[in-house]
């Protein structure tokens, strides 16, 4: 009786688990090894540092590279939907696929490739919480192997930009006050002071920011472990520089990548209705005529 008691409580224990994670757009560290191996799920590292992913990886875990497999190598865009399609379904991926994504540097690229999974209508995609940093700290395995899942079937929608946000719509904004406008990189670039981190060689010939955004840095997100705060913390962090839900928001960057990391935070833990500018700023820096703020007078001169 005791050992039936047990197992049963074991099994609803992991039905509780797999439960949790199916309602929510996270997924634990504890909840993805336990797990590792589903038919069910595939588990796809986004990471931007080269050799990282061939280092070790989360076993079984498809490498998708930021600059091929989720843009458009040719034009400033998203991937195609066949591309995109087309590499999800080497990856095994077919429609009723629960996707884990995960990668370095907080998971940046890895919720682009959220967002860009959230615009061709894929819905089960949940981000490992904390990434890469969380897992390997914890010491839980990782593996050089590459795998070779069997191909999937999945089909993905049209592209619904309804979850993209272009220049006219960021210029109307910032003229109207229609939107909550969130820029999410660093107080420097925020301010003007500088025009791009040190060492990034994607910049603009202008500095500040959109007009009417307000600055809450991605980093203001997360704990010192790299997973996200709470929902009733971001809720908080983000009503204290007016954004509320209460109008839909707008998250921009520097090329887009930052801003996907807030748009998650807003949108798919807080239910907010929120648009990615990936154009960010090296496109807004970069455009004529358009409503630009610049508290430190910055002035771009070549070098």
């Amino acid at each position: 009786m005791f050992l039936r008691k047990l197992i049963a409580v074991g099994a609803f224990a992991l039905m509780a688990g797999v439960a949790n994670a199916n309602e929510g757009p996270l997924v634990t560290t504890e909840w993805l090894e336990e797990n590792l191996g589903s038919a069910d799920i595939a588990v796809i590292e986004v990471s931007v540092n080269p050799g990282v992913y061939e280092r070790g990886h989360i076993p079984g875990a498809v490498n998708f590279a930021w600059h091929t497999d989720l843009v458009d190598p040719v034009r400033r865009d998203i991937a195609t939907r066949e591309d995109l399609q087309a590499r999800l379904q080497a990856a095994g991926v077919s429609d009723d696929t629960t996707i884990i994504l995960y990668g370095d540097t907080n998971n940046w690229f890895a919720a682009w490739g959220a967002w860009v999974f959230d615009v061709y209508g894929l819905e089960d995609v949940k981000l490992l919480d904390g990434g890469r940093v969380a897992w390997e700290a914890e010491g839980r395995p990782l593996d050089s192997a590459v795998p070779a899942p069997a191909a999937g079937t999945v089909t993905l929608a049209e592209a619904n930009n309804d979850l993209r946000a272009f220049l006219p719509e960021v210029v109307a904004a910032s003229d109207s006050g229609s939107h909550a406008i969130v820029d999410i990189r660093s107080a420097n670039e925020y301010s003007g002071t500088i025009i791009a981190p040190e060492g990034f060689q994607e910049t603009a010939i202008r500095a500040g920011h959109v007009t009417g955004a307000v600055n809450v840095p991605w980093s203001s997100a997360v704990a010192e472990d790299g997973r996200f705060k709470s929902p009733d913390e971001l809720r908080a962090i983000y009503a204290a520089a007016g954004v509320d839900g209460s109008k839909p928001v707008i998250t921009y960057c520097r090329i887009g990548e930052r801003s996907s990391h807030t748009w998650f935070a807003l949108s798919r833990i807080l239910g907010y209705d929120v648009q990615n500018y990936d154009g960010s700023w090296t496109e807004y820096g970069n455009s004529v005529g358009v409503p630009v703020t610049n508290p430190a007078g910055t002035v771009w001169t070549g070098l």
